[in-house]
């Protein structure tokens, strides 16, 4: 395994299953709104999703340069995932398909 490639599964290493599923969902689509994000997250834990817990978690990725947020207008941002993220995301995919031996 390259040193690279570990470096990069490991960005997911310590984060929490949310903070997994919140870049998940966002691999989806270029970039999203928190309410959206919001949404997709509760239709898939069948649970209403907090509020603060949604947006600590997204100001949690953001700091790791996992998440990149715009402003889409003076009310709304959006979040896309950032290179890191996505490498992090791939690398995560090679390994649980075995294929990072």
């Amino acid at each position: 395994m390259s040193a690279e490639c570990a470096t990069d599964r490991d960005a997911l290493a310590d984060l929490t299953a949310f903070q997994r599923d919140l870049l998940w969902a966002l691999s989806h689509e270029d970039a999203r709104k928190g309410t959206a994000l919001k949404t997709y997250l509760a239709d898939y834990y069948g649970e209403e999703i907090n509020h603060s817990r949604l947006y600590q978690n997204l100001d949690a990725l953001v700091e790791r340069d996992l998440v990149a947020k715009a402003a889409r207008d003076r009310r709304t941002n959006e979040y896309s995932l950032t290179e890191a993220a996505r490498r992090a995301l791939e690398a995560r995919r090679a390994w649980e398909a075995g294929g990072d031996e």
